[in-house]
């Protein structure tokens, strides 16, 4: 098979859940294909570049297989090529860390993980090395 509906091929190689999502993602433009948005039967061939935007990273793989069949996860590395640029990754990262330090109204107490990386966020490096004993002795 050299080509594959969009939709059936993000849903085999495990981009997205259920085919369901991946066309409804088809449907709100998050899906483009070599640069240009494309719809759930839209076709693709070995050779095509997939983005794909799931705010706030823009995703970015190969095709090397047109499949439409679900296959494993270990196979997934033989159907597309991950080429999504690294500073696309510090962006989750950054969006990650930021995530917790202005939460929506009503998302709850931040939990303990959140707080510990907090913490490691917002205490500079210098402040370990210091010992912050005083001596108060009265002359």
């Amino acid at each position: 098979m050299s080509e594959a509906r969009i939709d059936k091929w993000m849903w085999a190689v495990r981009i997205f859940k259920t085919r369901t999502i991946a066309a409804e993602a088809c449907k709100k433009g998050r899906i483009s294909i070599n640069g240009g948005l494309a719809k759930a039967a839209r076709t693709v061939k070995p050779g095509d570049v997939i983005q794909v935007r799931k705010p706030p990273v823009t995703y970015s793989f190969k095709v090397l297989q047109a499949i439409e069949k679900r296959i494993g996860a270990k196979l997934v590395t033989e159907i597309m090529e991950n080429v999504t640029t690294p500073d696309q990754y510090e962006l989750l990262e950054m969006s990650r860390i930021s995530g917790f330090i202005d939460r929506a109204k009503g998302a709850g107490r931040p939990t303990k993980k959140d707080r510990r990386t907090l913490e490691e966020f917002t205490t500079p490096e210098f402040m370990d090395d210091f010992d912050f004993e005083f001596d108060f002795e009265e002359e």
